[in-house]
């Protein structure tokens, strides 16, 4: 038991020793590296550093800090600013990590131009140590983005990670960043939902998957067709308007009208009056208005929210109650605040009829992806949910953002833009 005892004593006492050597090793390199530094001796103080942060002494922070230095000294020689990120990814990799050490990545990426690599960074900074000097600076930043190659005579709103796209007075159907799927060759397309996609070519109606094959047939002779979603596409017939399936399976009930199905519900005209159908054929909004507001793709339903006309005022419904005041116009919600007209002027509310962004711009859309599209004078940019202007009104028209990116209308025609946070796979 004594002799065991005496060997941890030992063991302690050698570890101690051990410690104190390697703290003082590191003084003694740091100080001969120092001499170098004043001299600006720059390669020579490489291996004497490298060795000092080899050691677990109380001076490594300092090391590492100095090594750095002489790192960016040498940038301009091979291989030294990998080891200046090999040693940043280091020391954010520790267990208990400084919010500086990401914020000196950060803007080390900035300054190269790789913006997406400096978000993550911020990201995974905040996420280990919450600072609020890292939030900050990801703010500032996270909003940058490119202008993507495609460009197109016209296109809808994006959605999901699909859109319709106009070329040459034929459409087709392209991803979010405007990459082409389906060529653009029809007369229409509709919205995909599920990888299948509507199409008419000189009065032929099919449907086809994401490669441009042909899945389904209409046989019914049908005079228009409405966009695709949750397994329902509108056919205009000779008694009015019937929903099918994508495989074309016709129901009964006709309308005079119906929009697109989002959530469950689309809006729909029925005696002369508007109201909202579920997919089973049950009114949750009874047919009694002059108008259901729809978005460009005749969707109107979101957040268990749709607005509804009656005469001149627009009214805000939640499960089927009024809320809030009544407004001039306003856009359907979609994953955020609703735009809204009062007086003129286009503001933000909740689905409490909150307003949360006051109404100071010319027009707008409703918030997707935490970015709306706004028109302030002549041009559209883009707010945060804190209303801060955070894309600035460059462009002759916008639309939401969805999967990362939006489209925009310049001089060229449609293009889009892509978020440089988004091209590493982050979520908004």
């Amino acid at each position: 038991m004594a002799a065991g005892c005496a060997a941890l004593l030992l063991l302690s006492w050698l570890m101690a020793i051990t410690a104190k050597s390697d703290t003082q090793r590191q003084a003694e390199l740091i100080a001969q590296a120092q001499a170098y530094l004043e001299d600006e001796v720059y390669i020579r103080c490489v291996p004497v550093l490298e060795e000092a942060v080899g050691y677990s002494g109380k001076h490594t922070e300092q090391a590492e800090e100095l090594l750095k230095q002489v790192y960016i000294h040498l940038f301009d020689q091979s291989g030294y600013r990998s080891k200046y990120t090999s040693l940043l990814e280091q020391q954010m990799a520790r267990k208990d990590p400084k919010p500086d050490v990401f914020r000196e990545a950060a803007e080390y990426y900035l300054d190269i131009s790789k913006e997406s690599t400096a978000l993550e960074v911020l990201r995974d900074g905040i996420a280990k140590t919450g600072d609020q000097g890292l939030v900050d600076l990801y703010e500032a930043n996270r909003y940058l983005f490119k202008l993507e190659r495609s460009t197109y005579q016209n296109v809808t709103a994006t959605v999901g990670n699909t859109i319709q796209v106009q070329l040459d007075g034929k459409w087709g159907l392209a991803d979010a960043t405007g990459s082409l799927l389906i060529p653009c060759q029809y007369d229409k397309v509709s919205t995909c939902w599920n990888g299948r996609t509507i199409v008419s070519e000189d009065g032929l109606i099919t449907a086809v998957d994401q490669n441009n094959n042909r899945l389904a047939k209409l046989h019914e002779q049908a005079g228009d067709f409405g966009n695709y979603a949750q397994d329902r596409v509108a056919l205009k017939l000779e008694d009015g308007w019937h929903r099918a399936s994508g495989e074309f399976a016709v129901g009964s009930a006709a309308f005079e009208e119906i929009g697109m199905y989002s959530d469950g519900y689309a809006p729909a005209k029925s005696g002369g009056k508007w109201g909202v159908v579920d997919l089973e054929n049950e009114w949750l909004v009874p047919p009694e208005y002059d108008q259901i507001i729809q978005d460009e793709l005749g969707r109107c339903y979101a957040q268990g929210a749709v607005f509804v006309r009656q005469g001149d005022q627009v009214l805000l419904l939640v499960d089927g109650e009024q809320v809030g005041e009544p407004y001039q116009d306003a856009r359907p919600f979609a994953d955020g605040y609703a735009a809204v007209e009062r007086d003129g002027r286009w503001g933000f509310i909740d689905t409490q009829g909150n307003v949360q962004i006051d109404f100071r711009f010319d027009d707008a859309l409703s918030f997707g992806q935490h970015l709306a599209a706004v028109k302030d004078g002549d041009f559209w940019g883009y707010v945060s949910l804190s209303g801060e202007m955070v894309i600035e009104p460059l462009f002759l028209q916008a639309k939401s953002f969805s999967q990362g990116s939006a489209p925009v209308r310049t001089a060229d025609g449609w293009q889009f833009i892509t978020l440089l946070e988004y091209e590493k796979g982050l979520s908004l």
